[in-house]
């Protein structure tokens, strides 16, 4: 039987470079099991943090070591594609962050008419950039946070201008808040604000990160978790909830064994796991995602509240990863559903 050529793209100029090479070696041993091994032939192709792509030599090398490739000095390889891109029947592109999971690549790999892993430019732009999400959810008319959008000429302005954004941003949201760059993934450059002087320092680390500002009021609430897999009839997985010790669920928390917890099912009542559900799938549907997404929310006991926090279109897939938990915990192991990743693709 003629083996079908999976392109497993990696790496990657974000700072989600090492998260990516971590889930592309999750990847590369789910499908060397039995089943997958019969069915699909892996290329690994690899980007470096300069941008320059390679071919599988260096890349089964990266996987290997687990260890990024030292980006060597005039080296300008940037279009110039591997070879081995000529083969490649779909693409599982697992990278993370801008120029990742922001549309980009999903509009290269488009221009060149092979299938691909994931969201479309669409639903990855509308996914990754946290204010047009939220806008989109809201007209999906999911419940949310109370948010303001501020762009970094605001906060960078006159010193008679910033102290007003703030004030704005107290009356109307007061603390604690969190500040977040639009368009950074995995919790990067996020503050926590509880008081004047640490909004100002966020705001001003935000605007340094991204043009695009959100700032959102802070919810004591639950963090649950459900897995979206589909395209256009999508099924939502059971829910999971995170728990930590840290302020608040930051890169070092996310991506550090040990400090955070996944407890999966959540331990909650059935009605709110179904709604929990059931929003997952809309907010899915509501940005254009199409193959998989992780949905977050917060849910507060004492009333009942379900809210949506935000959507992931690419999540990761290391062994710390809620994703692939989720499924699992839902009855699709995890070389099943890379299985059915790549058939979504196909048939998209």
């Amino acid at each position: 039987m003629t083996k079908l050529k999976i392109g497993l793209l990696f790496g990657g100029k974000s700072g989600e470079h090492q998260v990516s090479i971590t889930s592309a070696r999750a990847i590369a041993l789910g499908f060397s099991v039995e089943e997958n091994r019969e069915k699909y032939e892996v290329i690994p192709l690899y980007i470096d943090q300069a941008g320059n792509w390679w071919g599988k030599e260096v890349a089964e090398g990266i996987l290997k070591s687990g260890e990024p490739k030292p980006v060597e000095k005039d080296t300008k390889k940037n279009w110039h594609f591997p070879e081995e891109c000529g083969e490649i029947e779909v693409f599982f592109p697992i990278l993370h962050g801008p120029n990742g999971e922001d549309g980009t690549v999903q509009g290269l790999l488009t221009l060149m008419e092979v299938p691909f892993v994931g969201a479309g430019v669409l639903g990855s732009a509308v996914g990754m950039d946290k204010i047009a999400m939220k806008n989109a959810f809201a007209c999906a008319g999911l419940p949310q946070v109370k948010y303001i959008a501020v762009n970094r000429s605001e906060i960078f302005s006159s010193p008679c201008v910033f102290p007003k954004v703030c004030d704005r941003l107290e009356a109307e949201l007061g603390y604690p808040c969190f500040v977040k760059p639009a368009n950074l993934g995995s919790s990067v450059g996020i503050s926590k604000a509880k008081n004047r002087a640490e909004l100002e320092k966020a705001l001003d680390e935000a605007a340094n990160l991204d043009r695009r500002v959100i700032v959102e009021a802070g919810v004591k609430a639950r963090e649950v978790e459900c897995a979206v897999l589909g395209n256009d009839n999508p099924s939502a997985s059971v829910v999971g909830e995170i728990t930590y010790n840290a302020d608040f669920y930051d890169y070092t928390t996310k991506y550090t064994d040990g400090l955070a917890s996944l407890i999966i099912p959540a331990d909650i009542p059935n009605n709110i796991s179904e709604t929990i559900r059931e929003m997952a799938i809309k907010a899915f549907l509501a940005v254009d995602s199409r193959g998989l997404s992780r949905v977050d929310f917060f849910y507060i006991p004492e009333t009942g509240e379900v809210l949506i926090n935000e959507i992931n279109t690419l999540p990761g897939f290391t062994a710390l990863s809620m994703y692939p938990k989720l499924w699992e915990a839902s009855g699709i192991g995890f070389p099943q559903l890379l299985d059915k990743l790549i058939t979504l693709a196909q048939n998209n």
